[in-house]
């Protein structure tokens, strides 16, 4: 396994990647020119040249400065070499590198990935040489563009003086005066005569472009770009703890070094700035372990989603969406219904966040309750929720939660409704325990929520909910418009895993008692609500975060309104979408406008954010479809001996309704042995290891430090697996993988994770 790779960038080393904006325009002869012109720059300097990549025949390849080709060699490989290479010059002496690519951008490397997208890791400021040929103003310029894409800086564009066809004329202007990019040009080499002809005219050549006092300077602005890139790493931590005011954060306690410097960030990874040896890129790669909060899904700088948002940027920008609509919006709203596979929701409506996508949900069932029971307006109606619960931080949202850390000391603050303790899941010693509900062998067992349900084990949840309702109801008159519930897991509370039988009784016995809440109705039909309208809030759990396109096909029930976001885009820009069932809509409907639904967001169904959504979703369900999860549903799987006689479409349907996890079963059942640990629990991309008080340390809740230790041992550097960044909710520290997290690189947070422990934190 090779050693986890992060972005090139030496303190003593100046390393550039010469691109070409076609094959044939020049780019040995401009690299050449570069090696010459930095030889010279300062005299204990050394200047070096590698073409990782040649095309064409072998025989024609710059032979003893390329990667050896004899087998086909991966992207990991191709870049591990060129991460040595510079390594090992950056220890030696001083100097300079140019690493030139072969072809155009984007002619493919030896494993078919394009170059623009194998070398995007090493994050190396690019050169650009222009096409002076025909329709090379058009080359150049797309060229640039998708290396701009892709986060690639261009910080230098040549080209050859082309007198036919003048191409620099244009290209000078357009990328100093457009781009504040500087452009500098030679004249066309001489023609190739025969190989001895050739050797001297070039020299003769070499010698006169070196005399151009336009290319004197270049060497000079090229380090001095570099010098400046490192010295604002450097100063970010302090200007940023002056500032900016970050979320979630104690700034009493938040100190310059404790400010983690994001360069760039690729695939389940950051690159972050340390200062380190001269042999050691200044970038460090750390494992993303919070999905950036979790909205991580498809990777960090995906190409795919930023052209998208590309396309719906120079298409629409953004347009109004009261009474309008547009195709990506309206291709989302389908794709959403279609996918969430729950007949009640057949209305989407748009946001810009979690917290305001709940907001709308909740108006929503507050009105559609209103109108069937006929409340008065002055008359104070709350939600039904569990303790532990978190929906937002906005007030309406925070307003769904009991009285907590998040909301204790928020003057505007007025809880509204009445939350239920809920049991727990946890695996402890190597079995499941349901808090108050028995052992069980597996997790799979656990979710076995219809087999559970007849086997009577949750009569008990039953009697108990309904005990719980009608005192409030009945004996304190309170009055109640919603049921809302993150279903499966309560996320920001302290991943609490929620015993899905107890939800889905819950859920049941609400539905199955409207005469609790207001009167007697008879359903119009099997999707109209009834009780109260169900509002589960899968901000988090949803979109695949936990293995399955909505968390509430765990329960076995369906919402009458459902909300989204974070995955929902793959993990690039805010959207949030409120999906509603036709019976609750229509409660709004009325010849009176001071009845609908009187919210909306100046940005509601931004088209970049819709489109990007499209290409985010597309991409999910294509690799649930085609079994890209394989890996981690058969080694979750393994024993399951469902599959051993069943036919292939058998084993589809088994694995669409398995209980699976990236994180191996090993690890989940080695870390429920551990000392320290209370419990743990794996589901989808998500890992929650609940730590105990020990050594004096705060003990359960937000404000525990019981998993500092282990969070602080994940972000100290492995020399060959890099580091973690992760965040904790109080005792307990998670883990969580995008959906293209490879798993080699699951593995090796696992290896992190055990050696943390191990080292006793």
């Amino acid at each position: 396994m090779s050693p986890q790779l992060g972005a090139l960038l030496h303190r003593s080393l100046r390393v550039y990647q010469v691109w070409g904006a076609n094959t044939e325009v020049g780019k040995t002869v401009f690299s050449t020119i570069l090696c010459k012109l930095t030889s010279g720059y300062k005299p204990d300097e050394k200047t070096a040249f590698l073409k990782p990549v040649s095309t064409g025949p072998a025989e024609e390849a710059d032979g003893r400065s390329q990667v050896s080709q004899q087998n086909t060699p991966s992207d990991e490989e191709v870049l591990c070499k060129i991460h040595g290479f510079a390594s090992r010059l950056a220890s030696t002496h001083p100097g300079w590198l140019f690493v030139e690519t072969a072809g155009g951008v984007h002619s493919p490397g030896p494993s078919g990935t394009t170059q623009a997208d194998l070398y995007r890791p090493l994050r190396l400021p690019a050169i650009l040489i222009g096409d002076a040929k025909l329709g090379g103003i058009s080359s150049t310029i797309s060229a640039f563009e998708s290396l701009k894409i892709r986060g690639y800086d261009v910080e230098l564009v040549l080209l050859f003086e082309d007198k036919t066809y003048q191409n620099h004329s244009y290209l000078t202007p357009y990328f100093q005066q457009k781009h504040s990019i500087p452009v500098q040009t030679v004249p066309l080499p001489p023609p190739r005569l025969s190989p001895s002809n050739d050797v001297s005219n070039m020299q003769t050549y070499y010698t006169t472009a070196l005399s151009l006092p336009s290319l004197s300077a270049i060497p000079s602005r090229l380090s001095s770009l570099h010098q400046a890139r490192i010295a604002r790493l450097q100063s970010m931590p302090e200007t940023a703890s002056k500032t900016i005011w970050y979320p979630f954060t104690q700034h009493q306690q938040l100190t310059p070094d404790k400010i983690t410097v994001i360069e760039s960030a690729k695939d389940s990874h950051f690159d972050t700035f340390q200062s380190g040896s001269p042999s050691k890129s200044l970038l460090r790669p750390m494992f993303d372990g919070s999905a950036s909060w979790w909205t991580q899904g498809l990777g960090h700088g995906n190409p795919a989603l930023s052209l998208a948002a590309a396309y719906a940027a120079g298409r629409y920008g953004h347009v109004m969406f009261a009474e309008a609509v547009h195709e990506p919006a309206l291709a989302l709203a389908e794709m959403l219904i279609t996918g969430m596979g729950n007949k009640r929701l057949k209305r989407v409506f748009y946001s810009d966040n979690g917290s305001t996508g709940v907001e709308v949900g909740v108006k929503m069932a507050l009105g559609a309750a209103r109108a069937r029971y006929g409340w008065a307006g002055e008359e104070k109606v709350g939600v039904i929720g569990l303790k532990g619960s978190y929906h937002g931080d906005t007030i309406g949202a925070m307003d769904c939660s009991e009285p907590g850390v998040f909301n204790e000391k928020v003057e505007w603050y007025e809880g509204k409704g009445a939350w239920l303790g809920s049991p727990g899941v946890r695996c402890e010693k190597g079995v499941w325990v349901v808090e108050g509900g028995g052992e069980f062998k597996t997790l799979g067992d656990v979710f076995d929520v219809e087999g559970r349900e007849k086997r009577g084990e949750g009569r008990g949840y039953e009697k108990e909910i309904r005990g719980v309702l009608e005192k409030l109801v009945g004996e304190e008159g309170k009055k109640f418009g919603a049921l809302i519930l993150e279903p499966v897991v309560l996320g920001a509370g302290g991943m609490h895993l929620v015993d899905p039988l107890f939800q889905r009784t819950l859920v049941k016995v609400v539905r199955q008692s409207p005469e609790l809440f207001g009167r007697k109705h008879q359903p119009n039909d099997e999707l109209d609500w009834s009780g109260l309208p169900v509002v589960f809030d899968e901000v988090f759990t949803g979109i695949y975060r936990l293995g399955r396109f909505s968390a509430a096909s765990f329960l076995g029930v369906d919402p009458d309104i459902s909300v989204h976001a974070k995955l929902l885009t793959g993990g690039l820009l805010p959207l949030s979408v409120t999906l509603a069932s036709e019976s609750v809509f229509r409660s709004f409907l009325s010849d009176d406008k001071s009845d609908a639904l009187l919210h909306g967001h100046s940005y509601t169904a931004h088209a970049v954010g819709c489109q990007v959504a499209l290409e985010s979703l597309k991409t999910m369900m294509k690799m649930e479809k085609s079994g890209e999860w394989g890996w981690a549903i058969s080694c979750q799987q393994k024993s399951d001996d469902q599959t051993q006689h069943a036919s292939s479409e058998q084993v589809a349907a088994i694995a669409d309704s398995r209980v699976w996890s990236v994180w191996s079963h090993e690890l989940v059942e080695w870390l429920s042995w551990q000392k320290g640990v209370e419990g743990v629990w794996a589901l989808g991309t998500v890992l929650a290891i609940h730590m105990g008080s020990a050594g004096g340390v705060v003990g359960v809740g937000y404000k525990s430090t019981a998993a500092k230790g282990l969070q602080a041992a994940l972000l100290k550097a492995s020399e060959d697996d890099g580091s973690v960044h992760s965040r904790v909710l109080g005792n307990v520290l998670y883990l969580m993988a995008g959906q293209t997290t490879t798993e080699e690189s699951v593995r090796r947070v696992e290896r992190l994770v055990k050696q943390g422990l191990e080292d006793g934190t």
